[in-house]
């Protein structure tokens, strides 16, 4: 089967042909349909992320298409289900092998590539927004990276869940998606001070912060008393320092956030936000905005327009 395939850090991956996996016991294979990309893969091909795979390994963390095997002792899901899963790599080629447990089955209006496109970025901000942060309505949410895969679903949850959504982002072209995704107040990044663009709003109750670096010291002290900061990840390549005496003065929680780690310890959270997530997806309330979709011998293409930033929402590499 053709996969695209890293074998070196130091090098770009490359499509390659590989054998076809065979799913064992707890394992259904998986015929690839959609694999939606993340920054985190950019930095598995580098060897920096937190769970780079050994060498070699195949990028795409986000799998939608059908079972078509079920490993030894296997129950279910059953052959033919279209399912959704957060395989952590594999997704970038024909079939994969990955946990039944993590295979979820679709709504029925749900396409693969909004399949794919859906379990990171929707996950992470109903984790971070409602089960973390606790956000409530009427509350200031500031979402900096507001037009990128999971900045622009942080603009659409928190406006369902009833905030007030300032939504940060570079450029006009990107802030009129946040906008069309229901965000009440935009900042220029380019343009603006954020920090006073957010105190004459009223200071922040909630920051989703995708982004760090300066975005993050400016949103810090925009912050009301009390507010919580949810550190996303890390896009600019700056990790900020928090100053912990500022914390104590104005009363502030900084909650960390990885949401691939609740699969782990707490896999009950990411099972009830999905089905949450999917609920109002088929009740038409979620329209997953993805800017790009390529085939996969286009792979490559398809990591640099995360790797340049020119891509809104999310980008999705589809598999014939």
């Amino acid at each position: 089967m053709r996969a695209f395939l890293v074998t070196s850090h130091d090098s770009s991956p490359t499509i390659s042909d590989i054998a076809k996996p065979v799913p064992t016991e707890g394992e259904v294979l998986i015929a690839i349909k959609a694999c939606a990309l993340n920054f985190a893969d950019l930095l598995m091909m580098k060897g920096t992320y937190q769970d780079t795979p050994a060498l070699p390994f195949v990028l795409g963390m986000e799998i939608a298409g059908y079972v078509e095997a079920l490993g030894p002792n296997t129950t279910g899901p059953a052959i033919g289900t279209r399912v959704v899963v957060f395989g952590g790599q594999g997704g970038l080629a024909e079939f994969g092998c990955f946990p039944a447990e993590r295979a979820v089955a679709l709504p029925a209006s749900m396409s693969f590539e909004h399949a794919a496109a859906f379990p990171v970025a929707y996950g992470t901000s109903h984790v971070a927004l409602d089960y973390r942060a606790a956000l409530r309505e009427g509350e200031n949410l500031l979402v900096l990276g507001a037009a990128g895969g999971v900045g622009l679903t942080a603009v659409e949850i928190g406006k369902l869940m009833g905030a007030n959504v300032i939504a940060c982002a570079r450029g006009k072209e990107k802030l009129e998606v946040a906008r069309r995704a229901g965000a009440d107040h935009l900042i220029d990044a380019q343009e603006e001070d954020i920090r006073i663009a957010v105190k004459n709003l009223g200071g922040a109750d909630v920051v989703y912060d995708p982004v760090g670096g300066e975005q993050f010291k400016a949103a810090f002290r925009a912050c009301r008393p009390e507010a919580r900061i949810l550190p996303i990840g890390f896009a600019s390549g700056d990790i900020p320092s928090i100053p912990a005496n500022h914390l104590l003065v104005k009363n502030l929680t900084v909650m960390g956030l990885y949401w691939g780690g609740y699969l782990a310890f707490a896999p009950t959270v990411t099972t009830n936000s999905m089905q949450t997530l999917f609920s109002w997806y088929d009740h038409g309330k979620l329209k997953p905005h993805v800017s790009n979709t390529l085939p996969l011998d286009r792979a490559d293409e398809a990591c640099e327009l995360l790797r340049t930033r020119k891509s809104t929402g999310k980008v999705v590499v589809t598999i014939d």
